[in-house]
């Protein structure tokens, strides 16, 4: 058989094979994008193992995740048409509509309130009513810890200017540790990454033990749930499964956090995250409607809350701007 020859029939053969490719191929995918608050980290495997899992891909959905830096980031990114849904914070949501922004919150990601105030055991610190007169460290002026830091003061009749606030960064134990502050606002993983890196005898001051409201929602443009039902139950779908999964291999995600996420090196810090997360997602209220399920009362209280403090500037009615009808009902 001549090379000539030979090259010929494996031209043919492997446009046999392309053409085989292309019959056996999955069918063309809706492309769906999240704007996430943050980079690609740990706290949202779910998301991140599409690649490995394919959840969204059962629902012929082609996911890309677009990283943030804060819910309003992510909202930022919605309502610029960057992203198709959003990955934020009640705050954030709230603070949009205040602004006339026409949003829906689809799916509650967190039903119960990750944040906390931490102070040392030997501040003296045992209240939260203590916190008068004392400085108290935050991520910064625009996030959640500051938000909440303010609705657990209000719980005790006071204010921010009762208060000495202190932006610290991320890393916000080390000034706690070094005196700088003498507590600091945070989340449940930066209380558990602070606790594995030696910090010891604490007072923690939850904030769900005053107000337990959600942490984090789904949250779409009026006109594209409008417009766009069935690609968001679809969606939605997805996602229920894929937290279902992380719920369930808590130690398969800790490993695939290890390939996926920026900060997950170390797969028994990943399944502490991803446990608390895993927390996080469930509530009374979702045992009885399932994962996701949007409580109105507890968002409406929240955001009462927010108006009281001057964070938005009119009463919302929560109930015109949530949407119920995406997610199957618990059987």
């Amino acid at each position: 058989m001549t090379r000539r020859l030979c090259l010929r029939l494996f031209t043919v053969a492997a446009g046999l094979m392309l053409g085989l490719a292309t019959v056996q191929a999955e069918p063309s995918l809706e492309k769906f994008t999240l704007a996430g608050w943050s980079k690609p980290i740990t706290e949202v495997i779910n998301l991140l193992a599409e690649p490995d899992k394919g959840f969204f891909r059962q629902e012929s959905l082609a996911l890309h995740y677009l990283p943030g830096a804060g819910g309003g980031d992510a909202l930022r990114n919605l309502l610029s048409g960057q992203a198709d849904i959003a990955f934020t914070d009640p705050g954030s949501f709230f603070a949009a509509i205040d602004k006339g922004a026409k949003l829906r919150a689809v799916y509650d990601i967190y039903p119960q309130n990750v944040f906390n105030v931490v102070t040392l055991a030997s501040s003296g610190i045992n209240s939260p009513a203590d916190l008068k007169g004392k400085r108290i460290g935050v991520y910064s002026l625009a996030s959640g810890t500051r938000q909440n830091l303010q609705i657990l003061l209000q719980q005790f009749g006071l204010t921010e200017q009762d208060v000495s606030i202190v932006v610290t960064g991320l890393l916000n134990f080390a000034p706690l540790m070094q005196g700088q502050v003498d507590a600091t606002a945070a989340t449940d993983t930066g209380l558990a990454l602070a606790k594995r890196r030696g910090m010891r005898d604490v007072n923690v001051f939850k904030v769900a033990d005053y107000l337990n409201y959600s942490s984090d929602l789904l949250v779409v443009e009026d006109s594209f749930y409008q417009e766009n039902k069935d690609t968001l139950r679809r969606f939605l779908a997805a996602y229920r499964a894929s937290v279902e999964w992380m719920m369930g291999n808590a130690e398969e995600a800790a490993k695939l956090a290890m390939k996926r996420a920026i900060d997950g090196q170390n797969p028994e810090i990943n399944k502490e995250i991803i446990t608390l997360r895993n927390n996080a997602s469930v509530s009374d209220y979702t045992q009885i409607h399932g994962l996701g399920a949007l409580h109105v009362e507890s968002l409406q209280a929240a955001a009462d809350a927010y108006y009281k403090l001057g964070l938005i500037g009119q009463q919302l009615d929560i109930e015109s701007v949530v949407a119920k009808d995406l997610l199957p009902k618990l059987k």
